[in-house]
Parts: structure tokens; C-alpha cells; sequence
């Protein structure tokens, strides 16, 4: 068992040093390049302070640089948090301060922006530092420095949405990489033969899963620039054209591959694993991708950023018609799901209830928030011998016929209707199923009591057609009120859809 994910990176370089690590549109690094630049970087953040086991901001687009300044404060012994350049400017304010005012790496670029926030220009360290190669470093210096540096200690700070508007910073431990990574492995067969095309920005959990690949099995991780994903057919001959084999994306990305049919017009036989996570993926869009692709890997991945990533996941081997849920399946090695109902009982049969997470990758807590962990990291209900702590995902799910763990939604999805208790996640499952919906959404609005659904589509699908094509799948009561087609359905930052944005702009400015 390894003590923190360094490990990972010296045993690597013990076999794989001058093999390509790294690819990004303007620099390629092998590990050994990697390695050299992030123990300099290390000397720098030292020079500006001893701390340990601290955070430590990193302000840079994703790119190769980023990864080196991840390194380069593991290596200092301290925690990195990845911001968003793109964030306002507020935003950021309030994560550094959430954070205590921490040093900040960043580039020559970037910087004027830092300062003109009220960053104090002591605080930041240039990338560009890491890159100089007359400064020498003591390695056994450098790795003397790992030798209090255990599982337990934190590793990353992932920042979410808070409901009161500030961040909610979640702490994760090399100990819930190192878990999820080796499960990882073990579960797909991963080796240094590898190439990992990375979607996820660095401030968005999912990277987490690229990146540690890359350092255990000296696979290499090429950073497929952020503008392909606009475009379909060019994301995928981006992707034949670098021979990616191996891609962990969210769900939108496979749709709107699908909706435009860009693979009937690029040739990806070399993709022989496909996984995705963070929203429901329809399968009528994966049933498009695993016609073209019917000899890869498919498998959905589910999990909070509060678990390290991922809980559990769900190899697609059978088939499945396109108006059926896609099963989140079964817990990953060394987590154990609970599924619990309102009286906090575990649920029987097909019962419905909130899933909860116990096992070595729980998150250590919310980053200087004491009041917020306590609601949601708590103790078993089902054990009162010793300390067991569980987390509350807020998520719904329930067990099918194939002893499969299935996602309905968020509790706070859940609805009462005309006096019934609804899913929208239902109604969502509904609708893509459809021939003509690309992409769809659902929200309740509370004030006037409506179902309203937005979807992106064939412009003469029409409402009329819709309701009558929900009929037999969907009782009148789900069908929903109010239905808006939009050109394309605004997404977030870490590419789901953004409910907050419909919601504020269609239905309380209404």
C-alpha cells in the first residue's frame, strides 16, 4: 500500500522516465521532464514558505503547467486547489480567502489578473520558475521532505457550488486516490499502452482519474484542447488523429457526438474504452456509440465528488432499450453502499432511498467548515458500536431485477405533483428516449406548479407530437405543462447541464 501518490510517480520514472508523459498544444513533457520541473517548482514554493500540508492555489489554464505545479506542491509536502481562470473574479476572491490567503501558482499571464483581485505579489509564484534548468535540487532532499507525508493526509481541494454562496471546499486524501486508482486499474486493465484523451477541466473531480492513471501506468495524457468540443467531427478526428484509445468524459459530450452522427464520419476503431460520469447518460445515444464502436468498453461511472470521484460503476454488456435507465451498478472495491429510506432503515426489495457511501475514499471533510461536514459526513445509522462514518450522497436511487443499483435523482428533484411524488430524473429518461429530442432538461416550477421541459431538437417535433409520443410512456400526470425548445441547452463549466441558468433565466424571471 502506498503511503501518498508520489509513489506512484517514483516507480514510474524508475522504468518510464524518457517516455511521454504529457501533451498539450504547446509543450510535450516525458516523465522525466515532468518530474525535474515539479521538484524545482517544490524548491520555489519552499523558498516561500515551510508549511506543510497546506493549500496551495494554482491559477492556470489547464495545460501541462498545471500538472507540474500539482506535482510541484505535492512534492512541498502541501495540498493543491485548482481555480477556474475563467471564474469571476469574486468568485476567486472568496476561495482565497475561504482558503486563508495562501501562496498561489500562477503564470506571467495570469498574474495581473491575481493582482488586480488584491492577490499580494508575495503570494504568487511563477510556473515560468519550474522551467529553468540551472537550478539544481538535492532529490534526497526533496524526497526526505515525503517522509511525514502519510494516506491520510490531504492531497487535493476540489471546490463545488455552496448553497450560501460561498464555495464548498471538499478534501480528499492521497489514501482516496490511491484506493480509487488501484480499483481503476485493476477494473479496466490499465497499461503504460494507454493514451488518455482528458476532457475534464483540472478544478473538476473527474480529472482526477486521467491524471493518476497516467502517473501509475505510465500511460500518457493528452490534453485535447478545450475548443474541439464545440465540434463533434472535429473532436473526433482529433481524437483518431492522436490515437487516443482510452477517454473518461461527461455525458453531453457523448451526446452531442451522437446527435450529430460524427461518427459516421471519422474512423475510431483504436477507442476501446469509453467512460463517462457525472449525469445520466441516455442510451439512446450510448446504444449510437456502441453500434459504432461494438467491440470497445463502455462503463458508467457514478460518484459525488465527496467520495474520491467514483463509487461505483456499471460495465455495459447487455442491451438495453433507449427508453431504459442506464444502471450506475454495483459499489467499487473497498466501498460499500447503503440505500436508506427517511426513517434512516435500509430499504427492501425495490424500494427507493437515499444512496450513502462508507469506505477508504470518503472525502475528509469540507475545508474550514466544520458545521457543513457534520450534515453530511455522519455516523452509520445502521451501526452504533463504533465510529462509521458514511456520506449522504442526497442522491435517490434503487436495486432492479438484475441486483443492479439504478439512479432516479436528486432528493431535491423530487417532487409532489397534483398529489404525486415524482422524479424529473424520470420524465428526463422519458424524453431522450425520443427520436427527435437531442437533449433535454426538466424543472418544477414550484410558484405556478408547472412541469416545464427544455429540450434541443428537430425544430418540427412540435408539443403536440411530444405529449402524444410520451403518452404510452408516461402517465398524463408526468407529461410535462410547459415544453421550450432552445438552439442548444446552456452547460456548466464541468460540461452538465445547467440547471441553476434555466431556472433562473426561464422560469423566476417569468
Amino acid at each position: 500500500m502506498k503511503k501518498n501518490v508520489l509513489e506512484y510517480f517514483e516507480d514510474t520514472l524508475l522504468q518510464y522516465r524518457y517516455k511521454t508523459a504529457i501533451k498539450d498544444e504547446d509543450r510535450e513533457l516525458t516523465f522525466g521532464d515532468w518530474e525535474q520541473c515539479a521538484k524545482r517548482l517544490s524548491l520555489s514554493i519552499r523558498r516561500r514558505s515551510d508549511d506543510m500540508k497546506m493549500p496551495i492555489a494554482v491559477f492556470l489554464p489547464k495545460s501541462a503547467d498545471s500538472l507540474v505545479a500539482f506535482m510541484g506542491i505535492l512534492y512541498s509536502g502541501n495540498i493543491y486547489a485548482p481555480l477556474d481562470v475563467h471564474s469571476p473574479g469574486a468568485r476567486i476572491t472568496n476561495i482565497l480567502d475561504h482558503l486563508e490567503d495562501p501562496l498561489v501558482v500562477t503564470s506571467q499571464a495570469y498574474a495581473e489578473s491575481l493582482l488586480a483581485m488584491g492577490v499580494a505579489a508575495e503570494k504568487l509564484i511563477g510556473i515560468e520558475e519550474a522551467y529553468d534548468a540551472s537550478v539544481f535540487f538535492d532529490n534526497e532532499e526533496v524526497l526526505g521532505r515525503l517522509d511525514g507525508l502519510i494516506d491520510t493526509d490531504p492531497i487535493y481541494i476540489i471546490h463545488t457550488s455552496g448553497s450560501t454562496g460561498t464555495p464548498k471546499g471538499v478534501v480528499i486524501s492521497h489514501k482516496g486516490v490511491i484506493n480509487y486508482i488501484d480499483w481503476a486499474v485493476a477494473c479496466f486493465d490499465i497499461s503504460s499502452k494507454e493514451i488518455i484523451g482528458s476532457q475534464s477541466p483540472f478544478y473538476f473531480d473527474n480529472s482526477t482519474l486521467d491524471i493518476y492513471l497516467c502517473l501509475a501506468t505510465a500511460a500518457t495524457l493528452v490534453i485535447i484542447p478545450e475548443h474541439h468540443f464545440a465540434f463533434p467531427v472535429k473532436l473526433m478526428e482529433y481524437v483518431a488523429s492522436k490515437d487516443i484509445n482510452f477517454v473518461f468524459w461527461v455525458p453531453s459530450v457523448l451526446i452531442n457526438v451522437a446527435n450529430t452522427k460524427a461518427l459516421d464520419h471519422t474512423e475510431v476503431s483504436g477507442l476501446d474504452k469509453v467512460l463517462f460520469a457525472g449525469e445520466a447518460m441516455p442510451n439512446k445515444h450510448l446504444n449510437y456509440w456502441r453500434s459504432k464502436l461494438p467491440g470497445s468498453l463502455f462503463a458508467n461511472l457514478y460518484g459525488p465528488t465527496e467520495i474520491t470521484v467514483d463509487c461505483t460503476y456499471y460495465k455495459v454488456e447487455r442491451d438495453f432499450e433507449d427508453s431504459e435507465r442506464l444502471p450506475i451498478g454495483f459499489p467499487c472495491r473497498n466501498a460499500d453502499v447503503l440505500i436508506l429510506n427517511e426513517e434512516n432503515q435500509e430499504v427492501t426489495g425495490s424500494e427507493m432511498g437515499e444512496l450513502c457511501v462508507r469506505g477508504s475514499s470518503i472525502a475528509l471533510g469540507y475545508w474550514n467548515d466544520a458545521a457543513k461536514s457534520d450534515q453530511v459526513f455522519t455516523q452509520n445509522p445502521l451501526n452504533n458500536h463504533y465510529f462509521d462514518r458514511i456520506y449522504r450522497t442526497g442522491d435517490l436511487v434503487y436495486i432492479n431485477e438484475f441486483n443492479e443499483i439504478i439512479y432516479v435523482g436528486r432528493k431535491d428533484t423530487q417532487i409532489k405533483y397534483m398529489g404525486y411524488r415524482i422524479e424529473l430524473g424520470e420524465i428526463e429518461t422519458a424524453l431522450l428516449s425520443l427520436s427527435g429530442i437531442h437533449n433535454s432538461c426538466v424543472i418544477y416550477n414550484s410558484d405556478r406548479k408547472e412541469i416545464t421541459m427544455f429540450y434541443e431538437g428537430a425544430a418540427d417535433l412540435g408539443k403536440a407530437t411530444i405529449r402524444k409520443e410520451l403518452t404510452p410512456l408516461l402517465p398524463k400526470y408526468m407529461i410535462p405543462t410547459k415544453i421550450i425548445m432552445l438552439d442548444q441547452l446552456p452547460l456548466n463549466k464541468n460540461g452538465k447541464i445547467d440547471r441553476k441558468t434555466l431556472a433562473a433565466e426561464w422560469l423566476h424571471s417569468q
